[in-house]
């Protein structure tokens, strides 16, 4: 039975190795650095000489409170390998997210990682809507302070301040740079536009809902 167990972890293990999505290391750090004389290129960015690295590469100071004074009434603020190089390769980041009251973070996916987001205050109605193949289920939760929620990697996601006071949360993402599509900004929002018969035939609506929804100001609250 032993033996059993052991070969169950052995293979998850190997599994998540096999499907991680960002590089495991191959030393301690490999700061990231805009120099191409003087840099290795690894995964993106360019690596400082370890020698040369200090503890600024692994500093940022001050995650303060973002301006929620928007259309969306939330702020992002992401930590990510442009914030601190020192994630570069680390497979790692984090982002504070604001809200003021019934503020939303709207619908949105990371395509390079997986989410877990604690609230540090407030309450949250949070959510994601499954892939076609499990039907495209969604999944809901109401969050209070201290309370933790998973966002599986590139699933539809969102989180909306139900109360009345102002909400935070921290998000931790299993990426050094997760990237982020917000729906609406990427299907109504891009430049140049999406032809109207792709847009009509999609959502199944006439071409003056589509012009009126791509005529609106998406904004991007990252």
């Amino acid at each position: 039975m032993k033996l059993f167990y052991f070969l169950i972890a052995f293979l998850a293990l190997a599994s998540s190795i096999t499907f991680a999505y960002d590089p495991s290391p191959l030393q301690d750090f490999c700061v990231a650095i805009n120099d191409t004389k003087t840099g290795v290129f690894v995964n993106g960015k360019f690596c400082k000489d370890p020698k040369l690295a200090n503890a600024e590469d692994f500093f940022l100071q001050g995650l303060g409170p973002g301006n929620t004074s928007n259309p969306l009434g939330s702020k992002v603020s992401a930590v990510s390998v442009n914030e601190i190089l020192g994630l570069n390769t680390l497979g790692i980041s984090l982002a504070r997210i604001d809200f003021a009251p019934k503020g939303l973070n709207p619908p949105h996916t990371h395509p390079r990682g997986t989410e877990i987001l604690v609230v540090v205050e407030g309450t949250l109605y949070v959510g994601f809507v499954t892939s076609n193949q499990n039907n495209n289920t969604l999944f809901t939760k109401v969050l209070n302070k201290g309370d933790v929620f998973v966002f599986p990697i590139g699933l539809i996601h969102f989180q909306l301040n139900v109360g009345y006071t102002d909400a935070v949360a921290i998000a931790g993402l299993s990426s050094q740079n997760p990237g982020v599509i917000t729906i609406a900004n990427a299907v109504f929002g891009s430049k140049p536009p999406i032809s109207l018969e792709v847009l009509t035939k999609a959502f199944q609506v006439e071409e003056n809902v589509i012009d009126y929804l791509q005529k609106q100001f998406w904004y991007n609250n990252n």
